[in-house]
C-alpha cells in the first residue's frame, strides 16, 4: 500500500500539516524539521498526492493549450510543431504541465473553454491563431485566467501576446527583391481575414509605396497557408495579361504550391519568376530550387510565450505584446 502524509508525519513525529507545509515551501519550519522530514520522503520514495498538492498551493501546475478557431492549424502545419515545441519544453522547465483542449465539442453544454478551464483548474492557457474564432475563446480571455496568444492578438485584462514583427518581415521581402531590380512583384497571403494576412500584406504594402512599385489587383492573391491554396493562387496570378517578375508567398507552404503551378506553366525559377516564401521551414533546404525565405524565430516564439504566461499567472497583470524580428535567408529561388 503506498504511503500517505499521515505516515511520513508519524515517522517524523510531526503534524500532517508540518508535512505539507514542507512539501509546498512554506515559511515558519526549522530546519531540522524541514530535513528530518525531507529525509524520509527521500527514503520512502513517498510522493505527494497531487491534488492534495494543487489544493495546499492553490495552482494546479496545467496549462491548456488552444487551436483557436473552427479553422485552426493544429498539428498539420510545421511551423506551428516546432513553436509549440518550444513552448511545450519552456513550460515544462517551468515546472507546467500541458493539457489539449478540444474544440468539437463547444456546442455541448458546459463546453466552453473556459468552462473547461475552470473544471481542470488551469494557471493559464497558450492560444494559437486560427480562423473564424470562436466566441467562447473571447470568452476565456476576458475571465480572470492568464492568457498568452501566439500570432493572435489578446486584450484581455490578464492576457498579452507575442508574434513576428509581420510587417517588418515584408518590407525585408519587397527591399530584397527591390535591390535585385524586381518591379513587379505579386503577394499570395494567407485567409484574408486573418491577422497575420492583414499584417503582412499591409507591410507589403507599405514598401510597395515606398518604392515606387504598382500594386496590381490580380497579383494579390489569398489562400489558407497550405501547398494548394498556393498552387491555385500562383495559377489565377499566371493568367493575368501580365506576369510579375517575383512574388512573395506568405508561407512557405504556399511558396512550394506556387512553384508547383510555375513548372506546369512551363516557367523557371528564378530564371522567369523569382520566389520568396516565409516561415524556413525544414523543406525550403530541399527543394529544387532551394527555397528563398523569411526565417521566423520559432524558438524564441515559444519560449517568450512560456515566460510571458509564466509570469501572468505569478501576478504580472500589465505585460506588453512582444514582436520579434525576422531574417531574411536567400538561397536559390
Amino acid at each position: 500500500m503506498s504511503l500517505t502524509i499521515k505516515d511520513i508525519a508519524k515517522m517524523a513525529g510531526v503534524s500532517p500539516a508540518t508535512v505539507s507545509k514542507t512539501i509546498n515551501n512554506y515559511h515558519g519550519i526549522s530546519e531540522s524539521t524541514k530535513k528530518k522530514i525531507t529525509d524520509i520522503i527521500n527514503e520512502t520514495g513517498y510522493q505527494p498526492n497531487f491534488s492534495a498538492k494543487s489544493l495546499a498551493t492553490k495552482k494546479s501546475n496545467l496549462i491548456g493549450l488552444i487551436y483557436a478557431g473552427k479553422i485552426n492549424v493544429e498539428f498539420t502545419h510545421p511551423f506551428f510543431v516546432e513553436v509549440v515545441t518550444a513552448f511545450k519544453k519552456n513550460m515544462g522547465l517551468l515546472g507546467y504541465d500541458i493539457l489539449m483542449f478540444s474544440n468539437e465539442n463547444l456546442s455541448q453544454d458546459n463546453g466552453s473553454y473556459l468552462a473547461r478551464c475552470k473544471h481542470f483548474h488551469v494557471d493559464g492557457c497558450v492560444i494559437i491563431t486560427g480562423e473564424e474564432i470562436e466566441d467562447s475563446i473571447y470568452d476565456l480571455v476576458n475571465s480572470e485566467i492568464p492568457c498568452m496568444g501566439i500570432d493572435l492578438v489578446l486584450d484581455g485584462p490578464h492576457s498579452s501576446y507575442v508574434m513576428t514583427d509581420n510587417i517588418a518581415l515584408s518590407g525585408k521581402v519587397i527591399q530584397h527583391l527591390y535591390l535585385n531590380s524586381m518591379r513587379s512583384i505579386g503577394f499570395i497571403g494567407g485567409q484574408q481575414d486573418s491577422e497575420v494576412t492583414k499584417l503582412r500584406e499591409r507591410g507589403y504594402l507599405q514598401a510597395m509605396n515606398q518604392f515606387g512599385l504598382e500594386v496590381r489587383e490580380e497579383w494579390v492573391k489569398y489562400g489558407d497557408y497550405y501547398e494548394d491554396s498556393g498552387y491555385a493562387a500562383m495559377k489565377e496570378i499566371l493568367e493575368a495579361p501580365m506576369r510579375p517578375e517575383a512574388i512573395f508567398a506568405a508561407s512557405d507552404m504556399m511558396a512550394f504550391g506556387a512553384l508547383r503551378a510555375i513548372k506546369e506553366a512551363g516557367l523557371n525559377v528564378p530564371e522567369d519568376i523569382r520566389l520568396v516564401g516565409c516561415d524556413d521551414i525544414d523543406a525550403c533546404r530541399y527543394s529544387s530550387p532551394m527555397l528563398s525565405t523569411v526565417k521566423q524565430d520559432k524558438e524564441r516564439l515559444g519560449k517568450m510565450a512560456a515566460y510571458m504566461l509564466n509570469d501572468l499567472i505569478n501576478g504580472k497583470s500589465e505585460l506588453k505584446p512582444v514582436f520579434i524580428d525576422s531574417e531574411l535567408i536567400v538561397r536559390e529561388s
